[in-house]
């Protein structure tokens, strides 16, 4: 009877030992992320006498579901207005000193950052003008085929804001409201 109760034990502890090693070191998990605190659609570097590019900014954490974490290669912004379709792909992140998107390690427990999206220098041009959009956010992250949607969000331009925007030293931001559960939005001149 005790070697049946012993081997029954022993059998369970194997069971989770191994349960216990595909969590941490055999399962891959992925990337996702946490709703943006802030999104922000304007020229890029404040206000300036020259045309400026437009950006999108956002501040998210991203986190890994695996404890090993994971490794993000890019990230791009879809913008969707009725028919047209952006992507703004060049990635820069950071506070203060800004680095080029090109891998960012993502540990289980996140990683905040401030993320930058620009059109690609391949002449491009985009305005924001009035109506709904959506707002896209993918990552490709090392080992997955395709990129993945970390983030989607429906936001609305009004005719006001796209007139303030015309102005070079205007940008419009979208703060979350958790009580209201949506995103406010607001003009501000760039500093």
């Amino acid at each position: 009877m005790i070697s049946i109760i012993s081997l029954s034990v022993s059998i369970i502890a194997l069971i989770i030992s191994g349960f216990t090693a595909w969590l941490t070191l055999l399962r891959k998990g992925t990337v996702l992320m946490t709703r943006p605190a802030v999104i922000f659609l304007g020229p890029d570097g404040g206000p300036k006498t020259t045309d400026l590019p437009p950006k999108i900014y956002l501040c998210s954490l991203l986190y890994a579901t695996s404890k090993r974490g994971r490794i993000v290669e890019s990230m791009y912004v879809r913008l969707k207005r009725g028919e047209t379709t952006q992507n703004f792909s060049i990635w820069t992140y950071g506070d203060k000193q800004l680095s080029r998107g090109s891998g960012l390690y993502v540990p289980e427990s996140g990683i905040t950052a401030n993320h930058h999206f620009l059109l690609p220098f391949d002449g491009t041009s985009f305005q924001f003008l009035a109506g709904a959009y959506i707002l896209e956010v993918f990552a490709s992250v090392v080992g997955e085929r395709t990129p993945r949607l970390l983030y989607s969000v429906k936001l609305e331009i009004t005719s006001e804001q796209e007139y303030s925007l015309k102005d070079k030293g205007n940008g419009l931001f979208f703060d979350w409201g958790p009580d209201a559960g949506k995103y406010s939005a607001h003009i501000r001149v760039l500093p």
